[in-house]
């Protein structure tokens, strides 16, 4: 079978009833993503939580209602009581338990990164399509209202042309974290990877042929001799022309920022902001706009969307808006930037 999704997606429970979900990771992102499953996703239920931390685990279930609190996946993967899981574990975990996962049956929502490298990117999504289940990557960002209100322009045509597009996610400083527990590379694997996908998103039907980055340790510059980097521009150029660039920073004293911008041969389209309302106070002493200091905060839409869409392909049978193709793009990109930086030089993608 060739390595995309399949095309028909296997039914685990009847449309009629509710889709029984897992989670799979209780720590910030996997309770946020279980307490929309349970509160505001129609026809979901919340039915366990897994997390090596059995407190964690248990402490999430009981807030949120779910019969089952476990610190072991296969109860999870076994149970006939589970039709899909919410993969929100670490990072270098996630390929095998979307394998995993598939093998059993169940409906896989992962979070990004899908996979640290294209080889394990292509044997989840071989998985998914032997399986006939429904993968969905979470990239949130396709799902918030201005990205996508400028993707229903760019495909009406009204930008015209692709030539620049331009991607940036500041996360909200100051920077406090230990450099030492950041796993090297995240900037690109878990930061940047959000507006790699952004920009293939906003460049729809376009192919990254070549990357050039830059990083630095700004933010901390004593953790720089340990691999740590908290601060890059990605140059990204795509088979139709257009010339992207990708941004990121660890610490924005303002709040969480991300932003878009694409221009064309026909107008210019931007979406995103740090701005937590759209209200502006004019005061004696100027302007004053409150900002989001979390992206639970800002893009709580677009998580409840992106989950939304996961549920409406189970209940379908239809793949998900989100695939692991598009994952494993998004990852290409990612690890040609990290081979730039290591070189010095542009990486041409393989075709």
């Amino acid at each position: 079978m060739s390595l995309t999704e399949a095309a028909t997606v296997h039914p685990t429970a009847p449309a009629s009833h509710p889709v029984r979900i897992a989670t799979i990771g209780a720590g910030r992102i996997g309770s946020n993503h279980a307490e929309i499953v349970a509160r505001l996703v129609p026809g979901a239920s919340l039915v366990a939580v897994s997390d090596p931390t059995g407190e964690s685990a248990q402490r999430l279930a009981t807030t949120l209602g779910a019969p089952l609190a476990t610190t072991i996946v296969d109860d999870v993967l076994t149970s006939d009581e589970v039709d899909a899981v919410l993969i929100t574990a670490p990072a270098r975990s996630h390929t095998d338990l979307v394998v995993a996962a598939a093998a059993a049956g169940k409906h896989v929502f992962v979070e990004k990164p899908m996979a640290v490298t294209l080889d394990d990117a292509d044997r989840a999504i071989a998985a998914a399509a032997d399986a006939g289940i429904v993968l969905q990557v979470g990239f949130n960002r396709r799902f918030a209202p201005g990205f996508a209100a400028a993707r229903a322009a760019i495909d009406a045509q009204k930008v015209g042309t692709p030539h620049l597009l331009r991607s940036l996610t500041r996360d909200p400083g100051p920077y406090t974290a230990d450099p030492a527990q950041v796993p090297q590379w995240t900037i690109f694997l878990e930061t940047l990877i959000h507006d790699f996908d952004t920009l293939c998103f906003l460049n729809p039907g376009a192919r990254p042929v070549r990357v050039q980055a830059v990083a630095d340790a700004l933010v901390r510059p004593d953790a720089k001799s340990a691999g740590h980097l908290d601060t890059a521009v990605v140059t990204v150029q795509f088979d139709n022309g257009a010339i992207a660039t990708a941004e990121a920073s660890f610490s924005a004293l303002y709040g969480y920022d991300v932003r878009a911008e694409v221009f064309g041969s026909g107008g210019m389209v931007t979406a995103g902001s740090g701005l937590s309302t759209d209200m502006t106070y004019y005061g004696p002493d100027g302007l004053h706009a409150d900002t989001a200091r979390r992206d639970t905060d800002l893009l709580h839409s677009a998580y409840v969307g992106e989950l939304t869409a996961f549920v409406d392909a189970i209940r379908t049978h239809t793949p998900a808006v989100v695939t692991g193709q598009d994952a494993r793009t998004a990852l290409s990109i990612a690890l040609a930037a990290i081979r730039s930086v290591e070189t010095g030089s542009a990486v041409d993608l393989d075709r």
